[in-house]
């Protein structure tokens, strides 16, 4: 396959697989190469545009007959905290998550297989090796970064480095209005912290301290039980098919 750098991008189509997310779909992918000096301008307007990135592919859905698939940013400046968030912050509060360039560990690989293990057994990423996960986090042409979430023990203070347990684990994207959260994981013993939700509040933050208005969560699955929960970070955009709308959840979907 061509992925020789060019002035514009090509895209490729591919073939329809089984929907991961939605029982007796079909899905398909239009993807293209996120390569060479304008990679990372290549990611901001693909992502604004309702792709994600893996690796240095950059792609959205482009299925024949459904259309459940839906690009979804939360607003950081007007973000509200709701009670159940202030709870798990306060759960969390000895959590220190700390930002790395985007080179792998052993420690890191240890957590990832963990989760797998526990949450996506029969996951299409259930099978990843040690070089697999190291290709996952370094193959990027953009800005990217790893934040390590660890558990603060005696002695780290305010350390730029602290080594307590590592908890939890995400894989950003700095873009131009915002990060995006390309991949993220967790100790699954630990539930009663809610790490995920943990994880989408601290990159709110962190955006609001770059003055960034974005944190882009991928695709929500109207459906999907495993997406239901990106709804919950109020306000926040969907992206339809004449822009950015924002998105109120019912009610009975809270």
């Amino acid at each position: 396959m061509n992925t020789q750098t060019s002035p514009s991008p090509q895209f490729y189509l591919t073939a329809p697989a089984p929907c991961p997310y939605l029982a007796g779909e079909m899905e398909r992918k239009v993807f293209t190469h996120l390569v060479g000096p304008r990679a990372t301008e290549m990611n901001d307007l693909l992502t604004q545009g309702g792709f994600r990135r893996s690796q240095n592919i950059a792609y959205r859905p482009a299925c024949e007959s459904c259309r459940a698939c839906v690009s979804v940013r939360v607003l950081v400046n007007d973000f509200e905290m709701s009670r159940s968030f202030k709870r798990i912050e306060a759960t969390n509060r000895d959590v220190v998550s700390t930002v790395f360039p985007a080179q792998p560990s052993t420690e890191q690989f240890s957590l990832f297989r963990h989760y797998l293990d526990h949450r996506h057994q029969n996951g299409g990423m259930s099978d990843m090796s040690a070089l697999d996960y190291a290709i996952m986090v370094e193959d990027s042409h953009v800005q990217t970064r790893v934040i390590e979430y660890r558990l603060r023990t005696p002695g780290d203070g305010i350390s730029a480095q602290p080594r307590g347990e590592l908890i939890a684990v995400a894989l950003s994207d700095l873009m131009s209005d915002g990060l995006s959260m390309v991949y993220s994981f967790y100790n699954p013993e630990m539930e009663k912290r809610s790490l995920g939700t943990m994880m989408v509040l601290d990159h709110i933050r962190r955006a609001k301290a770059l003055g960034l208005p974005h944190v882009y969560l991928g695709y929500w699955v109207q459906g999907s039980k495993k997406m239901g929960y990106k709804t919950r970070f109020q306000p926040q955009e969907h992206l339809m098919s004449h822009g950015w709308a924002r998105f109120t959840v019912d009610a009975e979907e809270t």
